[in-house]
């Protein structure tokens, strides 16, 4: 086990220093230039170049990489063009939505898949096993978004049980809670619906497998054949599905956060990209990459823990 976390972990570092590289590269080349649009266009060529150097715009290429890179190794991520506040500090603001609003969207999306999933393959063929899939079918066909208008739409304007958006913080907690379900559930939703299929068709898939068949031979009934063998080895798709969806939710609620006004890591993001602070985009974007990438080495883990083949295996 020890041996195959390192690998891991080995894969980890490699791949945290080409998306660094790609994501300052890939901002480097996007048109514009941040001191020119700070001043507007009617600035004069040495103000603009004075704040290039305030900036650490004129730098060379390569030493403004290896700055940022060394500065996020120690926890700078530089001071935002925009608002002169360090870019740490925002993000440590932002995170106290984003990361709430992501695990309480992943814990909803998967207490609704689950016991979904398990009901539709133990029925498979029958009215409730079509009753979940034409559910999910439109769970996935349905954008978040449109999700988040009619909750709003009903829970906030016409039932009045949840405000339509803003985020009050977390001095009190149910408070703060409240404001993130409508978000939390818009977001949740489509990703119980992917996760709902995944699981029944690995429950579906293990339920036709030799050991499912001995277990029934001696004696045990479909439902204990069901909980006490089929679950567990179906979790191992399950996994990964829950992993890219928690990376999925941490990094892509950028539209969800806009229809709520919630201030998230998405909506910084938005903000950053439409004044040109290539600092913001450069650090959140990082920041998100590196979840996703903990988040796939945790998932790695958690493979290595349900099916012991993968950490035996040379």
């Amino acid at each position: 086990m020890l041996a195959y976390a390192l690998k891991r972990l080995l894969i980890l570092a490699i791949s945290l220093a080409i998306a660094s590289l790609v994501i300052f590269l890939v901002v480097e080349v996007a048109p514009g230039d941040p001191a020119s649009f700070m001043l507007g266009i009617n600035a004069r060529p040495d103000t603009v170049a004075a704040l290039r150097a305030e900036l650490g715009l004129d730098l060379p290429v390569h030493e403004r990489y290896l700055a940022w890179v060394s500065g996020m190794v120690q926890g700078d991520f530089g001071t935002s063009y925009t608002y002169r506040a360090p870019v740490a500090q925002m993000v440590a603001e932002r995170v106290q939505v984003s990361l709430p609003l992501a695990l309480y969207a992943l814990l909803l999306s998967t207490l609704i898949a689950f016991p979904a999933g398990i009901f539709a393959a133990a029925r498979r063929g029958r009215a409730g096993d079509m009753a979940v899939m034409g559910a999910t079918q439109l769970g996935v066909a349905v954008p978040n978004f449109w999700f988040a208008m009619l909750l709003v739409l009903l829970f906030a304007l016409k039932l009045r049980w949840f405000s339509a958006g803003g985020f009050p913080g977390w001095e009190e907690p149910l408070q703060g809670l409240k404001a993130l379900t409508l978000p939390a559930v818009a977001l949740a939703l489509p990703q119980a619906a992917i996760l709902a299929r995944v699981m029944r068709s690995a429950l579906i898939d293990i339920l036709h497998e030799d050991f499912i068949r001995t277990a029934r031979a001696k004696g045990l009934s479909r439902r204990q054949a069901l909980w006490r063998h089929g679950v567990r080895n179906a979790l191992i798709p399950v996994l990964t599905i829950i992993g890219l969806q928690f990376s999925f939710l941490l990094a892509g609620a950028i539209i969800i956060e806009q229809v709520f006004f919630l201030p998230g890591l998405g909506r910084l993001i938005f903000q950053a990209i439409t004044q040109r602070d290539l600092i913001v985009v450069e650090s959140v974007v990082m920041l998100l990459v590196f979840a996703v990438i903990v988040v796939t080495f945790l998932t790695d883990l958690a493979y290595a823990a349900v099916d012991p083949r993968l950490r035996h295996r040379r």
